[in-house]
């Protein structure tokens, strides 16, 4: 069946780093553009990063430029975001979308918190 796995969030400090991944699976990865969001307590789910199907092309909201990268590697059906200089401000829960013309697939998330 159709899954997409989000991992790699947890607690980190102020100004640390993590990588986050979606393990993609029943379905052909390389037809999808991804994208990364997140929602925070309270708040809507907002965009982080979309990447096309190829991986040519990446685009960010203002707010998200210079500290996050998205970044793909189709042969391993998986995407990937690294999130630098991370703010408390940056904690919430993190999806992974998979999305073309005819589907749209979704994560379960996972949580990242930024606290000292």
């Amino acid at each position: 069946q159709v899954q997409l796995v989000e991992s790699g969030g947890g607690l980190v400090q102020p100004g640390g780093s993590l990588r986050l991944s979606c393990a993609a699976s029943g379905f052909i990865f390389s037809n999808y553009a991804v994208s990364w969001y997140r929602q925070a307590p309270g708040k809507e789910r907002e965009l982080v990063a979309h990447i096309t199907k190829t991986g040519g092309t990446t685009n960010y909201p203002d707010s998200m430029k210079g500290r996050f990268t998205i970044s793909r590697d189709n042969a391993k059906n998986t995407a990937y975001l690294q999130m630098n200089s991370l703010k408390p401000e940056d904690t919430a829960v993190y999806y992974c979308n998979a999305r073309n013309t005819f589907n749209d697939y979704w994560g379960r998330g996972t949580q990242v918190t930024v606290s000292s």
